[in-house]
């Protein structure tokens, strides 16, 4: 279930753990399909065949940019800001890939909101964001995104 909010009432969630996002598939497609956008071609993501005789995983794992990249599509499905002319991905705190995320598994996003602060023209939040795994039960990415509401 989404949270929906204004941008002056962003402030009210801080401290709020949303609900999660919907699961995301990783196939190997997605893999390649992002190591070609991004010319990141180790075998360790690609060579299904190598990754099972020479990785410790046993098989191809999907890139940690890859994961991170899916932060901005999994937050917009646990949080709609209503009545905002502009969002934006402002950066990053801190960012750590714990485990790694099995080519054919699925990750989903557990985030809470842990400030708001007034900006030029808007808030601006950060969020302690955590992707879950199928495949695991440890994290597969922690983070702590900020993003820019502007009204």
């Amino acid at each position: 279930m989404r949270t929906t909010t204004t941008v002056d009432g962003l402030k009210s969630l801080v401290g709020t753990t949303l609900d999660p996002s919907d699961w995301f598939e990783i196939t190997q497609g997605r893999i390649a399909t992002f190591a070609d956008a991004t010319d990141d071609h180790q075998w360790i993501h690609l060579d299904p065949e190598r990754a099972r005789k020479e990785s410790p995983f046993r098989r191809t794992i999907a890139h940690g940019y890859l994961t991170l990249s899916l932060l901005s599509v999994m937050f917009a499905q646990v949080l709609e800001v209503q009545g905002t002319s502009l969002a934006v991905n402002y950066g990053l705190n801190k960012v750590r890939f714990p485990a790694p995320v099995p080519a054919g598994s699925k990750v989903r996003l557990e985030a809470e909101i842990i400030s708001a602060q007034d900006i030029s023209g808007g808030v601006q939040i950060v969020v302690a964001a955590t992707v879950a795994c199928s495949a695991t039960d440890k994290p597969v990415c922690v983070a702590e995104p900020l993003f820019r509401y502007y009204r």
